[in-house]
């Protein structure tokens, strides 16, 4: 059986990966009979193991062969203190080491630190200091000044500091921002430092930690604070581990090591910048190779890179090697065939890409209930593709745009079937939305023109009941409860036909129909906004019936509720309300309703009081 087109391509990439990488190997990256590896750590010149291995002393770093696999170290691997190498990076001029967490008791103020050679300093800009423990300041100090600081703090201060309580997973967002954990971005390229931590109130903090098998600490010593230097990067995903910790210092924790965390060194050749072009003196032995000065403000001395398009060792001599001979000389598929397998593997990514997020947006915008409308024949077809939707717009042609909002772009198209639709291409990632063309305004457009007439007080009722029907469905008859938020005679659409379609959903929750409302940012509109939900944040259906209420008012009074304030300094509402218990509603009826609407005005009056009650007693009816 023939394979298939992807088993294919992905053998030829597979092939072609072997080849790069075995050629990417070959490159020189050390001196003639050194080491060029420690367990899985390539060794680069001018570092080394061994005499005249490495450039200077500064670069001599030991290979330990008691671990397994082997570990490498930074100068001797039997000192103190020793920094094992997790990697080094040519390109970058920067190693990245193993830094200590150091258990300390913090009783009194101490020091610590590690002096680092000549050609090394941390990178600027690119470490933290991080220390955790209960109420103490931490000073990270170059000599007497201070190059880093922060505070941390328990559950209150001296001898009542407590951890906070932690259950399973609580620590999955830990953030070390002071409670328990605190750090500070480390600004300064420093060539050695010390940390010293002080205690503040009448105790040195909680309880220590359970002792420690680990290297970087002392296994036998009670402690109450974690103190290391961390690169920024390790740091912003191991603050769990750091609450991990945290949770083993508190009373009651269960025991476990904190790993070393990385830190980034920079480092150098020499003390100056680069020699003079053309010296022998210059550690560049590479050709197509060249010298460039060291970019941290704390550290002298220069490093030397590849020319663009080559890659390799630029400081032993032909190591930096054509990326193209590197890659095409060792197989015979060369550029070409790589390019037309890339452009294949390309097309093939987009496309399943594309399927996986139309099926996301699909979703996203409740897809699968239009779907089922669609099924039942409740609703006409409502799923266009963007070539229909660019062949009813003439390409989104801005002649045929609407207008345009905080989420999109509102285009007029007409449909094959000669229906006219607006059309809104949002600005964020949703899919293109269709919506009825509707030509007559909105009902606030209505009520407030000028003049003393106005829609007709039977049209007002019509409209009302229809409105009131919508929020009925959207509250109770859709499978899961929608709540407007934003219910107000401005999103209540007329067609040609005065017919109401209540509109804009930007604001719309869906609540689960087994709950009775959900606590949420305010969203909204003042003057018809429920002011229970104002007051708690509790939004529920009876938001929507308060807001439908104001806009009953506004029919009865032809006044906005939104700029409406009587001589006694009250709004529309409170008027409203007031009237009402004084049986004087007629003095802010609009003259249009008293005279049309004397048979029924009463009652849609006390309808609306009905909506307005506070403290959840209003109707839903």
């Amino acid at each position: 059986m023939a394979a298939s087109p992807v088993i294919l391509v992905l053998m030829a990439v597979l092939f072609l990966q072997a080849a790069t990488m075995a050629a990417t190997t070959a490159l020189t990256v050390s001196l003639p009979g050194c080491p060029s590896s420690c367990g899985s750590m390539v060794i680069p010149y001018p570092f080394g193991v061994g005499a005249g291995c490495h450039l200077s002393g500064a670069f001599a770093v030991t290979c330990n062969h008691t671990y397994h696999p082997p570990k490498l170290f930074l100068g001797d691997a039997d000192a103190a203190e020793p920094a094992e190498v997790l990697e080094i990076s040519l390109v970058n001029s920067t190693v990245i080491v193993s830094s200590a967490v150091r258990y300390d008791a913090a009783k009194g103020e101490g020091a610590w630190g590690r002096g680092l050679a000549g050609a090394f300093r941390l990178r600027e800009r690119r470490n933290r200091l991080v220390v955790v423990g209960c109420n103490l300041q931490a000073v990270l100090l170059d000599g007497d000044d201070i190059a880093a600081a922060c505070t941390t703090i328990c559950g209150g201060a001296g001898a009542g500091a407590t951890w906070p309580a932690a259950a399973d997973g609580e620590f999955a967002d830990y953030s070390c921002a002071g409670v328990g954990c605190c750090q500070a971005s480390i600004y300064l390229g420093l060539r050695s430092y010390g940390v010293r931590l002080s205690p503040f109130g009448t105790s040195t903090g909680p309880p220590p930690p359970p002792t420690t098998t680990s290297s970087a600490s002392s296994s036998n010593q009670s402690a109450s604070a974690l103190v290391f230097v961390a690169d920024n990067e390790w740091f912003g995903g191991n603050a769990s581990k750091l609450g991990s910790a945290a949770a083993t210092m508190r009373p009651g924790g269960g025991g476990g090591d904190m790993p070393a965390a990385p830190a980034v060194l920079d480092w150098a050749i020499g003390k100056s910048g680069c020699p003079p072009h053309g010296s022998d003196d210059t550690a560049c032995s590479s050709s197509n190779s060249y010298c460039r000065n060291s970019t941290s403000t704390s550290l002298g001395g220069y490093s030397c890179q590849c020319d663009n398009g080559y890659q390799g060792n630029p400081y032993v001599a032909n190591g930096c090697q054509a990326l193209l001979v590197a890659i095409g000389g060792t197989i015979g598929l060369g550029i070409p065939s790589l390019f037309v397998i890339g452009m294949a593997m390309t097309n093939m990514i987009k496309a399943r890409r594309a399927k996986k997020l139309r099926a996301v947006f699909f979703k996203q915008n409740r897809g699968l209930l239009l779907q089922q409308l669609v099924d039942k024949v409740i609703a006409e077809r409502m799923v266009f593709t963007l070539e229909e939707l660019e062949k009813a717009t003439n390409r989104f042609d801005e002649m045929r745009k609407l207008g345009s909002g905080g989420h999109g772009t509102v285009y007029e198209g007409t449909l094959p079937d000669r229906r006219v639709v607006a059309i809104k291409k949002s600005n964020i990632t949703v899919p293109l939305l269709i919506y009825e063309f509707i030509s007559n305004g909105t009902l606030s457009d209505h009520l407030h023109v000028e003049g003393p007439t106005s829609l007709s007080w039977k049209n007002r009722l019509r409209i009302a009941l229809e409105a009131a029907s919508a929020l009925a469905y959207l509250h109770s008859s859709a499978s899961v409860s929608i709540i407007h938020r934003d219910v107000k005679s401005a999103n209540i659409l007329l067609d040609g036909r005065l017919t109401a379609k209540v509109s804009d959903f930007g604001a719309s929750r869906g609540i689960p129909v087994d709950q009775g409302g959900v606590t949420t940012v305010i969203q909204g509109t003042f003057g018809y906004l429920d002011p229970e939900y104002y007051q708690t944040s509790r939004l529920t259906v009876k938001s929507d019936v308060y807001s439908f209420g104001v806009i009953l008012v506004e029919m009865l009074t032809r006044k906005k509720p939104t700029i409406f304030e009587s001589s006694a300094n009250v709004t529309l509402i409170a008027l409203f309300n007031l009237l009402m218990v004084q049986d004087n509603i007629y003095e802010i009826l609009d003259p249009q309703v008293i005279s049309e609407g004397m048979d029924n005005v009463k009652e849609v009056a006390a309808l609306a009081s009905a909506c307005l009650r506070l403290k959840g007693k209003r109707g839903q009816q």
